[in-house]
């Protein structure tokens, strides 16, 4: 079909990430990229991977994305792309390797404890 599709996760968020070649256009959940992610880091977040494999506006992105908040989201759709690129055009591996994105960032928020605040945070000492 002339795409590549690939799911990428971080945080909380969930992204399904289609791409193919085309103008550059991005498209998450329906909307432009800058509708969606209004922050300017966010945008420059979703480009990283096309600048890294040298590839700035050859493909056009869908995306579908639930779960967690923007900050996730722009990583989840980011982790994605990377992931269909390397699915499209093997040869663009080992420079997003090299970069990291196509490890899945594994850190999550800490669960709250019993008998504390927070993950951590303790309630204060009495001493009497």
């Amino acid at each position: 079909m002339g795409r590549s599709y690939a799911t990428g996760k971080r945080k909380d968020a969930v992204a399904r990430v289609w791409i193919r070649p085309g103008s550059g256009k991005v498209t998450i959940n329906g909307r432009e990229m800058n509708k969606y992610f209004a922050r300017p880091v966010l945008q420059m977040v979703l480009a990283q991977p096309f600048s890294v494999a040298g590839v700035t506006g050859e493909f056009d992105v869908m995306a579908t994305v639930k779960g967690g908040g923007l900050s996730g989201q722009a990583g989840a759709v980011k982790h994605g792309i990377s992931k269909a690129l390397q699915l499209y055009e093997p040869t663009l591996r080992p420079a997003l390797k090299a970069a990291g994105f196509l490890t899945r960032d594994a850190r999550v928020v800490e669960r709250k404890k019993v008998g504390l605040h927070k993950a951590r945070k303790r309630p204060q000492f009495s001493k009497r």
